[in-house]
């Protein structure tokens, strides 16, 4: 790829970025009421997207060789028990990474 293209390119990146700021606001301004479908989709679609990402996640898990999934069982209770302790989405997922990156490093090899 030459300058040009990745020129080219980083730029066309930037302006679909940017229009994918700026196309919100054009299309729902501020003095309008959303719609309710808009409404319902921003309630029900981020639990519907973490569903499919735990599925995704753990489509590859081997729960018939050892370990058994224990790894990522062991993660999952993590994950969950930190976010009912402290509310806190990131550092409930931040540390269930770390840990499981950890035992599939260090502890189930």
């Amino acid at each position: 790829m030459t300058t040009t293209e990745a020129a080219i390119m980083v730029a066309l990146f930037a302006l679909a970025t940017f229009l994918t700021r700026v196309l919100a606001f054009l299309i729902f301004p501020a003095g309008k009421p959303t719609p309710k479908f808009i409404g319902y989709l921003g309630r029900v679609l981020p639990f519907a997207i973490t569903s499919m990402l735990i599925v995704y996640c753990l489509k590859n898990s081997e729960i018939l060789a050892a370990p058994h999934g224990a790894p990522e069982l062991l993660a999952i209770l993590l994950v969950a028990a930190l976010f009912l302790a402290f509310k806190n989405s990131l550092v409930a997922i931040a540390a269930g990474t770390i840990a499981y990156m950890v035992m599939v490093q260090l502890i189930f090899v």
